[in-house]
């Protein structure tokens, strides 16, 4: 696995890591690639097979949540909340699924929206490799290189002190995410 950009992190903390998503390998991998435990939401069904499995992903930060009862998007804002008046760093993948194909698909706003209700950074990561590894659907990992790269944050917080309001706000977050993650995917792809 090779890692890029780990000096792009910020020292102070929390923040908001967001990454691209195609595979149920991505929260492992950042977890490695990390040298702190972020705090995200994941299906209990991935707690329920291997159990060597379920102590890695616990321990790297995972949330079981249950599809049945899954949280509400107002609910997943409030752990998240939760967590980072706490002090702790989150992983979100606004894509809000895993990718079919690979490619990074359109960003929901929730992490903008939190970003700008705690003020605090947002770290933008993309991760390649592991759609090919363990694509969806898949039961077994294959072999494949990994990479990670983390990009330049984004702070809400000078935007809010330029007087920008909320919703502007919000909408230059979206728009700066998802220009440094699709920079990134064009890096990975070799474009």
């Amino acid at each position: 696995m090779k890692v890029e950009g780990k000096d792009k992190i910020p020292v102070e903390r929390p923040f908001i890591m967001v990454a691209n998503h195609c595979s149920n390998l991505d929260p492992v991998v950042l977890g490695a690639a990390f040298p702190d435990r972020l705090r995200y939401l994941a299906k209990v069904e991935l707690f329920e097979g291997s159990r060597l499995f379920a102590l890695l992903i616990r321990t790297l930060g995972a949330i079981p949540v249950s599809r049945d009862s899954s949280l509400s998007a107002g609910g997943a804002l409030r752990t998240f909340l939760q967590l980072l008046e706490g002090g702790e760093s989150v992983l979100l993948f606004p894509e809000g699924a895993r990718s079919l194909d690979g490619r990074l698909k359109e960003l929901e706003g929730g992490v903008a929206l939190l970003a700008v209700r705690t003020g605090v950074p947002i770290v933008p990561a993309y991760i390649s490799g592991t759609f090919d590894a363990m694509p969806v659907g898949a039961n077994k990992i294959g072999w494949n290189s990994i990479e990670v790269r983390f990009g330049d944050s984004i702070d809400p917080s000078k935007m809010l002190e330029d007087g920008m309001s909320s919703k502007e706000c919000r909408s230059l977050i979206l728009s700066e995410l998802d220009k440094s993650l699709k920079s990134m995917e064009a890096v990975a792809l070799g474009g």
